[in-house]
């Protein structure tokens, strides 16, 4: 386990046992303690067990799985074959950046003609796709097919790809998802428009007809509907910047792969892509999550002796959103962010310390706290923390940003009354 790991590990720990301990303590409904409980494991599983994402991408030769590799990443991470076959058996490889790792399962390019550099370890690139499943269990399944040749050998490709998703379901009871990926639509006439969003007339017709084909064939052969989605991957990079770029929908495409991933997967392919539609997207999920659970304790008015569950849980909440966003969630980084929103710490850093101070930045904070405060409160925290953490906004503007949140929730609680009334 890495230093950061154990260090992220250690932090949660002591987190959670704080917040079980206000759990036991805390005089509420056992139903509730059960929501909160749940909402805990979904929380762990981001932080503590998280792990890289698996993912199997399969598709013929020339049909731009390494080129989908490096524009997830933005850098270069897979090198490309633009002549010869460069795969040459299935097997599992570890795309690392500082931000995180991908475990891609290669294959040897269906359908090629040539013999790849690399040695052929079985027969059929289909049985050495087989043996890296029966290996490790891949979360989804990608599909590519270039948009030119999006027809070319289909049927035999389907086949293939059914193949996998039974040794996956034998090997390892897992239905796994399919995305089905139209690669290269830069390619795609007129060739003038090279650059995105391809908002041509005649250019986007050509890729609705690239994803039909696709559509169809993919949705014939699975049980369940598979999603279809256009890319393009292209783009040049000297001295680690990029000079040229061509690439779209990669983070439709990523969004989406993240909404497939297992829990313990999500995290890391959302901080390495650094896609912030994608990060904001899953922590505004984590926000709501908790905001329900704080909202859910706070049916009735909440004394203090309860207050340690609901702020224990959003500084598990601060924590997630920072590591999403591609932060270390590091004492000093958490330090400053809550410091901004008028929290002294400068007698040093514990979480319990801090999850007894954030009550004070409640609006109206004394013996007892509603649940609407409670509830919005942590929504607040949690725009706050995804602007500092994911969009990088100055800690000036931070807590301006909690409280303009703040009263954004209150005024919309007030509306509702009104309504209901």
């Amino acid at each position: 386990m890495s230093d950061h790991k154990q260090d992220t590990y250690g932090q949660m720990q002591d987190l959670l046992k704080y917040i079980d301990e206000g759990l036991q303590k805390a005089k509420i409904p056992e139903k509730v303690k059960g929501k909160i409980a749940e909402e805990l494991e979904e929380l762990k599983s981001f932080i503590v067990d998280a792990r890289p994402a698996r993912i199997a991408i399969v598709g013929r030769r020339g049909a731009g799985k390494s080129s989908l590799i490096n524009a997830i990443f933005g850098e270069v991470r897979a090198e490309v074959g633009d002549v010869k076959a460069r795969t040459g058996a299935g097997k599992w490889h570890a795309y690392a950046s500082d931000s995180g790792t991908l475990e891609i399962m290669d294959t040897r390019g269906l359908g090629e003609a040539d013999q790849p550099e690399e040695a052929i370890t079985q027969h059929s690139a289909v049985e050495e796709v087989e043996a890296s499943i029966k290996e490790k269990c891949p979360d989804a399944i990608l599909f590519l097919s270039k948009a030119k040749e999006v027809s070319s050998r289909i049927d035999e490709d389907m086949m293939q790809l059914q193949q996998l998703k039974q040794s996956v379901k034998a090997y390892h009871d897992y239905d796994i998802p399919v995305i089905g990926v139209v690669t290269q639509v830069d390619e795609l006439s007129p060739k003038s428009v090279d650059k995105p969003p391809f908002d041509h007339e005649i250019k986007q017709k050509n890729i609705e007809e690239a994803e039909s084909v696709l559509d169809a064939k993919l949705n014939e052969m699975a049980a369940t509907p598979v999603k279809i989605i256009s890319v393009s991957a292209y783009f040049e990079i000297e001295d680690n910047v990029i000079t040229y770029d061509s690439r779209w929908n990669i983070d439709i495409l990523i969004d989406y792969l993240v909404e497939q991933l297992p829990n313990d997967a999500q995290m890391i392919l959302a901080k390495l892509a650094k896609v912030k539609s994608v990060q904001k997207k899953l922590a505004r999920r984590i926000g709501k999550n908790v905001s329900g659970i704080t909202g859910l304790i706070g049916a009735n008015p909440i004394p203090l002796a309860d207050l340690p569950v609901i702020t224990g849980m959003q500084m598990a909440m601060i924590s997630s959103i920072a590591l999403v966003g591609g932060k270390r969630a590091k004492k000093k980084d958490l330090k400053e962010f809550l410091g901004a929103l008028g929290l002294n710490l400068a007698a040093g850093f514990a979480f319990r310390q801090v999850a007894r101070q954030l009550v004070r930045i409640f609006p109206g904070a004394g013996s007892v706290i509603s649940g609407f405060i409670a509830s919005s409160g942590t929504y607040a925290l949690s725009e706050a923390s995804i602007a500092y953490f994911i969009d990088e906004k100055s800690v000036g503007s931070v807590k301006k940003i909690y409280h303009d949140k703040y009263e954004e929730k209150r005024k919309t609680k007030e509306l509702e009354k009104g309504t209901d009334q």
